[in-house]
C-alpha cells in the first residue's frame, strides 16, 4: 500500500435518513441512533443530506437539533442546503439557534441553484416572486453575513415591553466559520476560495477540463486553495461512497457488490446536460479500500472525509458499516477516534 501524504484527522459519515411515507417515525429515529452511534465510535463528525418533496430528511436543521440533544462531542453538519429553497435571515435564526443548544458543534453546508423541478414547484414555493428570484451565490453571501452579525434590520432598541436586536438572534460566534459550500465545478470552488468558506468535495463532479474524476476533483480542490486567504491550510473534506466488508456477513457482502454494481455503468462518461462525473462506490475490505484511496490524487491533498453511507441499506447494515469504518478503515488511514 502506498504510504500516506498525511493520517487522515477527521472522519465523519453522511447519512439521507430515509423513512416511510406512511411511518416516518422509524426513519428519522434510526437517523439519530446512526449518529448516536457515530459519537460512541469516536467519528468526528455526522452529517445529513437534504431532500425535499422525498422520503428522505427535508428539515436537517431540525434533525440535528434532535441530534444535538442526544450527543455531547460530534460535530453535526448538512452536506447540503439547497439555498433555493430557502430565506437566508430564517435560515440564519434556525442554524443560529441550533448551533447553540448544540455547544458549537454545528458544521452547516450549502448550495445554491434553482430547487429541482422548480417549473413544478414554483407556484408552492414562490407564488408571487418565481420569476425575481435569485438563485446564485449572492444568497450564499446574504446568510453568512447574517451568520456574521451583519444588520438585519433598520430598527433596534424598545418598543413597549418588547426589545429588539438589528442582528439575527441567537448569535452564535464563530458559526460563520463553519459553513462549507457544496461544489462540483471549478467556478463553485474558485468562489468558495475567495469568500473563505470551508469546501465539501463529493462523489458528483461537474466534467470540464477531464473526463477523468479524480483528475477534475483534485483540480477543483486546488483550484480551491489557490484562491482560499488560508492557503493549502484551507479545509476540504471529501465525501465518496466507502463501504467496508470486514465485519459484513455473507449475505451483506453479496448485497454491496450488487449494489455497487449496479451504479457503476454512470461512472464511465458524463451524464445528462450537465455532464455530471461519478466516482464509483468502493467495496472491499479496509486494506483494500485505503490503497484505493490513496491511489486517487484528491485524497493524498485532503486530511478529512465524510464517507456516504448508501442511500436504501438497512439500519443493521449502516450498523456494520460505521463500526468498520471507525474500527478498521480509520485506523487504516491513520485516523485515531476522538476521545470521549
Amino acid at each position: 500500500m502506498p504510504l500516506p501524504t498525511r493520517p487522515l484527522r477527521k472522519l465523519g459519515f453522511l447519512t439521507i435518513g430515509l423513512f416511510e411515507g406512511d411511518d416516518p417515525g422509524p426513519g428519522h429515529e434510526s437517523t439519530l441512533q446512526i449518529i448516536e452511534l457515530g459519537e460512541r465510535l469516536g467519528f468526528d463528525s455526522a452529517w445529513v443530506r437534504h431532500r425535499h418533496l422525498q422520503y428522505g430528511i427535508s428539515s436537517p436543521v431540525a434533525v440535528l437539533a434532535a441530534a444535538s440533544q442526544r450527543t455531547t462531542r460530534i460535530a453535526l453538519g448538512t452536506a447540503v442546503i439547497p439555498l433555493g429553497w430557502e430565506n437566508p435571515l430564517r435560515l440564519a435564526e434556525d442554524l443560529a439557534t441550533v448551533d447553540v443548544l448544540s455547544g458549537g458543534r454545528l458544521n452547516p453546508g450549502v448550495s445554491v441553484g434553482p430547487p429541482a423541478h422548480f417549473d413544478q414547484v414554483k407556484d408552492a414555493l414562490y407564488p408571487d416572486t418565481a420569476d425575481r428570484e435569485d438563485f446564485g451565490h449572492e444568497r450564499v453571501r446574504r446568510l453568512l453575513d447574517l451568520l456574521r452579525g451583519e444588520p438585519a434590520s433598520g430598527f433596534r432598541g424598545t418598543e413597549g415591553i418588547e426589545v429588539y436586536s438589528e442582528r439575527v438572534q441567537p448569535h452564535s460566534p464563530g458559526l460563520a466559520g463553519r459553513v462549507w459550500y457544496g461544489a462540483g465545478s471549478l467556478r463553485s470552488a474558485r468562489w468558495a476560495g475567495e469568500n473563505a468558506m470551508n469546501l465539501l468535495t463529493s462523489n458528483v463532479v461537474k466534467a470540464e477540463e477531464s473526463t477523468d474524476f479524480a483528475e477534475i476533483q483534485v483540480s477543483q480542490v486546488r483550484e480551491f486553495r489557490a484562491h482560499h486567504p488560508d492557503g493549502e491550510r484551507a479545509r476540504v473534506s471529501q465525501g465518496l461512497v466507502v463501504i467496508p466488508t470486514d465485519g459484513a456477513t455473507p449475505e451483506q457482502r453479496a448485497k454491496y457488490k450488487e449494489y455497487a454494481g449496479k451504479r457503476t455503468p454512470r461512472t464511465a462518461e458524463p451524464q445528462g446536460p450537465a455532464r455530471m462525473m461519478f466516482a464509483p462506490d468502493l467495496v472491499g475490505t479496509s486494506a483494500e479500500i485505503a490503497e484505493r484511496l490513496y491511489a486517487q490524487a484528491a485524497f493524498r491533498e485532503i486530511d478529512e472525509v465524510a464517507f456516504a453511507l448508501p442511500f436504501t441499506f438497512d439500519h443493521r447494515d449502516y450498523v456494520q458499516i460505521l463500526t468498520d469504518l471507525a474500527t478498521r478503515l480509520g485506523p487504516e488511514l491513520g485516523w485515531r477516534p476522538a476521545a470521549h
